[in-house]
């Protein structure tokens, strides 16, 4: 699987451009501010649908216009798939493969296999709740479209009891058989969710832990623990228990959208209690697990885009990910970097086929 070209129009802070690519080594290098991110964000966009950096779509047209266009040209077991994402203000974003549209996005997800690793990843350590679990989330539906179909029509169910619990109380109201339909339907697929989350990081976790050893000096322990509700009783029975408090609250307060991942450096909070090297090889090894859990799932290498990424490394790490490359665990890989003589040594490197662009 690679990406053989691109070609952008009115793309966050891009007017127009287009390029052909290298099908292993491609590197986007310039100043701050000239649009490397963007052709990164346009690939990931092409792949799943939506931006990795902001997906409100309005919000990715370049200023003063008002539409975008992302045209790619895929090679996928030498066939090529040709992907056009377009949005129009006012309309809706359509995404076509090969000139027909899709009816839903979530039939895209798979596809086109594909990582992203970025400064933003830091989010996942320090920011709340919900962008662990959009991680999670993202990494199983990749490869388990039964999963994410559980997830968004478990994200409806719990919407539209949200909105039957404001409606009992702007009514001073309750019809418990009412709600009973919507705690059947939550607890069924929250059951389904939380399994398959389990399942998934059984596996995962181990993979995560050879990569931090990998990239680290392996001199400590590292480890992710899934934290649910989930693990004291079933769904139905919490449902019960919480029942006062939603209809308090006026929304769902326990369920499997309340999960959470802890990630730990020797048995203590990363967020807390590693430094920011320890913190960059976690993150590192979380999205290198990724990769190879994708590329297993997929029976295919995911597009690998290293945003930035060896601006924020020290030597030792960025040797590690060049000894990977030259090993071959990759595919395609993407990288941005603001200093071009630098990319150039690290990629001669790996002795691989390479293209620098200059933005």
């Amino acid at each position: 699987m690679y990406l053989k070209s691109l070609s952008l129009i009115n793309y966050k802070n891009i007017a127009e451009n287009s390029f052909e690519f290298e099908s292993k080594i491609n590197a986007i290098v310039g100043k701050n501010g000239v649009g490397k991110t963007t052709i990164l964000d346009a690939i990931y966009h092409l792949a799943i649908g939506k931006s990795y950096f902001n997906p409100l779509a309005t919000q990715n047209i370049k200023h003063g216009e008002d539409f975008f266009v992302i045209d790619g040209i895929f090679d996928k077991e030498l066939r090529n798939e040709h992907i056009v994402c377009s949005f129009k203000k006012g309309q809706k974003k359509v995404l076509k493969r090969n000139g027909k549209a899709y009816e839903k996005f979530s039939e895209h997800i798979g596809l086109i296999p594909i990582v992203i690793i970025s400064p933003s990843d830091v989010d996942l350590i320090i920011e709340g709740s919900e962008t662990r679990r959009k991680f999670i989330d993202n990494v199983i539906s990749t490869s388990d479209p039964a999963y994410l179909q559980h997830l968004i029509n478990y994200q409806k169910t719990v919407a539209q009891r949200n909105a039957l619990l404001k409606y009992f109380a702007l009514n001073q109201t309750f019809d418990k058989d009412n709600l009973a339909i919507y705690n059947e339907q939550i607890s069924y697929l929250g059951q389904l969710i939380f399994e398959r989350r389990n399942s998934f990081l059984q596996q995962f976790v181990p993979i995560f832990q050879k990569y931090y050893e990998i990239i680290s000096e392996n001199a400590e322990q590292v480890t992710i623990v899934y934290e649910s509700q989930l693990h004291e009783a079933s769904l139905e029975e919490l449902l019960e228990i919480h029942l006062q408090r939603d209809r308090i609250a006026q929304f769902s307060t326990c369920g499997i959208h309340k999960d959470d991942l802890r990630f730990e450096i020797n048995e203590y909070p990363v967020r807390k209690f590693g430094s920011q090297g320890q913190q960059k090889s976690f993150l590192i090894a979380l999205k290198l697990a990724q990769f190879e859990f994708v590329k297993n799932q997929s029976k295919t290498l995911p597009i690998l885009l290293f945003d930035d990424i060896f601006d924020k490394l020290d030597a030792y790490r960025v040797q590690q990910i060049v000894n990977m490359v030259n090993d071959d665990v990759f595919g395609q890989i993407f990288i941005s970097d603001t200093h071009p003589e630098r990319t150039e040594e690290i990629i001669k490197q790996t002795h691989k086929a390479y293209k620098i662009f200059t933005i």
